[in-house]
Parts: structure tokens; C-alpha cells; sequence
């Protein structure tokens, strides 16, 4: 039986992607040696660095005066680098979310450290995070705006580049690649490869160089960006494997015609599910409709047929579903929709859908 995986992180990639993967662990260019043994300094290595942070730039079209970065920690780690680095007094946050919460967490704890100031200037926490606020003001006296582009465990998303006039900072841990963005916008993005790139283990953050030492506070070390931009992402050991695997994902984004392309895919698969949420008279979507992720669609069973829920957990898994479980914290379920995921699986969990709304 063919699986469709819906999982939120780690998540789906390509068979291409995987396969290529696993052709380099067992033989990386044409060496006799596996990927996972050869030094990072190797040229061959080397040239796997090069090329993936400059397909990384011409997918998303980045000016010059920016480096990307791949790094470890994962966003987790970014939402404490983040203010650490460019944080001179004061910055400003939006909070749509869980990982949205834990940045502004993170930011607090460079304030009580160096006496910056972090101001929340909207936030849908009142309504379980179910919308994207709207019309609120973005302080002109801050170092940068932050934003969580996407937020995977409440299924809403921020389709557009800020207009303001200061500089903007945003984990696009689970959208990248699936829209174009103005990176000149930007100070600094950064995410997870897990979603929609590749395996767990490696981060990616585009850094304006300009925007960088401009703090009057010693960094630690591993937690300067200037550390990691004068070393090409090698002042330590880097995530070789995953950086690795998203190179092959980039290249097959690039074979696909490229992020307007990855765009229109994300696009008709939303699309489909949401018009079948809409229409099967079993479920509901969990989000306000105009603010809806493309990435991932959160949805539970109507009020009345709430006993069936898991029923249909287990009628869904019985016809190859994986990874439609909702998180914890919100429940129902959530089917994530990245960039790798064909409009097959989308139609398959639709077609589940159907059936079980037949038999009851």
C-alpha cells in the first residue's frame, strides 16, 4: 500500500531527493566513500557547500550584501541568536503562535541581560491563535519587526512581505520555498530545513552583512553570525548529510520550474482540501478562512460527530495515511501540505474523506 505522508516535521521529500541521498552514503562522488565519513574540508564537500548556498540564492532571488548560513540548533537556537545579534534597544514582535511565543521568550531573556526592550505589538493568543491579527501598528524606533510566516501547529500563514520602515526578521521554518519573497525586505530569515527542505539537523539564515556588528556587547563565539559568515558555515563541523540532502531539494525545486512553480503547487493542493473541508458536512476548518496555511491544514470533526473521531484516525490510516494527527494542543487533525507532497496523497485523503462521510 502506498503511504502519503502528511507528517508536520520531519516531514515528506522527494523520492528523487532520497534516493540521490542515499546513493551518497553509500558512495559521495564517485570517492568510494560514504557521505557520513569524509571531512567536511574535502573539496568534494566543499563544493557541495557552494553550490547549495548559491542555488539557495537563485531560488529566492536574494540581492547581493547577504550570506546564507547553514547552521545547527535549529530555529529553536535562532529565536535566542536573533536579538542576541541585532537587538541594539529595542525590537518588535507579532504573535501568532507557539513558536512565535517562544521567540518572544527567547528575545526576554537578551532584556534582562543587556536592558533591550522587546514589545509585543499584536498577538491572537486570545482566540487560540485561530487568526493573523490585522491593523496593528509596527514601532518605528525598533531594530527590526519578527514574524512567524507560518505557524504549523494552528495551520495559519502570512503570505506577504511587510511594508514598513524598519527591518523585518521572520522564521519561515515551514513556508520557504513555497513563495516568492523580497528578501531586500529583510535583516535576517531563518528556519528548519525539516518542513521543506530536508532532513533535521541543519538551519538556514539569510543575514543582511551590513545589519551584523553593530551591537556593543560581546557574543559568544558560536553564537556570532560574524563567526559563521568569515567561515562559510565551517568555524565547526557542519550538518553534512542534511546540508547534502537539501541541495538535492533545491535542485529539484529548480527542475520544477522554481518557487513561482512551487507556489502554484501549493496552491491547488490548499486549494483541493480546503473546498473539500468546506463542502463534506463531517468536518470544519479550525482557522479564520482568509488567513488559512498552505502548508498545514488543521481541521476536526463537526460537534455532532465528534465521537467519530478516532474512527476516522483509523479509517484514514487503514487507506495509507500517515502523520494526520493534530498536535496536542489544538487536536482534530492536520494534514501538512509541503513542497514535496504530490497532489496524489492530497487527493487520496480527500477521497478518504468522501467514503467516510458515505458510511455515516
Amino acid at each position: 500500500m502506498k503511504k502519503h505522508n502528511f507528517y508536520a516535521g520531519p516531514s515528506v521529500l522527494n523520492r528523487g531527493v532520497i534516493e540521490r541521498t542515499a546513493d551518497a552514503v553509500l558512495n559521495f562522488a564517485d570517492m568510494d566513500l560514504s557521505l557520513l565519513e569524509i571531512s567536511h574540508r574535502s573539496k568534494q564537500f566543499q563544493a557541495v557547500m557552494d553550490e547549495a548556498v548559491a542555488t539557495f540564492k537563485e531560488l529566492l532571488d536574494i540581492p547581493e550584501g547577504y550570506e546564507v548560513l547553514f547552521l545547527g540548533g535549529g530555529a529553536s537556537l535562532q529565536f535566542y541568536m536573533v536579538p542576541l545579534n541585532l537587538m541594539g534597544k529595542k525590537a518588535a514582535y507579532l504573535n501568532t503562535g507557539t513558536w512565535s511565543t517562544n521567540a518572544i521568550k527567547q528575545a526576554g531573556f537578551v532584556d534582562k541581560v543587556f536592558g533591550t526592550e522587546t514589545v509585543v505589538v499584536a498577538s491572537s493568543e486570545d482566540k487560540n491563535f485561530t487568526y493573523i491579527p490585522k491593523n496593528f501598528t509596527i514601532p518605528e524606533d525598533v531594530d527590526y519587526f519578527h514574524y512567524t510566516s507560518n505557524n504549523t501547529i494552528y495551520g495559519t500563514e502570512i503570505r506577504k512581505d511587510f511594508d514598513c520602515k524598519v527591518p523585518l526578521v521572520a522564521d519561515m521554518s515551514s513556508d520557504i520555498f513555497s513563495r516568492p519573497v523580497d528578501v531586500s525586505k529583510y535583516d535576517c530569515i531563518y528556519g528548519g530545513a525539516q518542513k521543506n527542505m530536508g532532513p533535521a539537523g541543519t538551519t538556514f539564515v539569510v543575514i543582511r552583512k551590513d545589519a551584523l556588528g553593530k551591537i556593543d556587547r560581546p557574543l559568544p563565539t558560536m553564537l556570532d553570525y560574524q563567526t559563521h559568515v568569515k567561515k562559510g558555515s565551517m568555524f565547526n563541523t557542519p550538518p553534512v548529510l542534511p546540508i547534502y540532502t537539501c541541495l538535492q531539494t533545491m535542485k529539484w525545486y529548480k527542475e520544477m520550474g522554481g518557487v513561482k512553480a512551487m507556489e502554484q503547487r501549493a496552491k491547488e493542493k490548499a486549494d483541493a482540501l480546503y473546498t473539500e473541508i468546506d463542502r463534506n458536512k463531517l468536518f470544519r476548518g479550525t482557522v479564520e478562512a482568509e488567513d488559512r496555511s498552505r502548508m498545514n491544514v488543521c481541521f476536526v470533526l463537526n460537534d455532532e460527530y465528534a465521537e467519530l473521531q478516532d474512527d476516522f484516525f483509523n479509517f484514514a490510516t487503514e487507506r495509507g495515511m500517515v502523520g494526520i494527527k493534530g498536535h496536542r494542543s489544538v487536536g482534530g487533525f492536520r494534514a501538512s501540505l509541503y513542497n514535496g507532497l504530490e497532489m496524489e496523497s492530497v487527493q487520496a485523503l480527500i477521497k478518504a474523506m468522501q467514503d467516510f462521510e458515505k458510511k455515516h
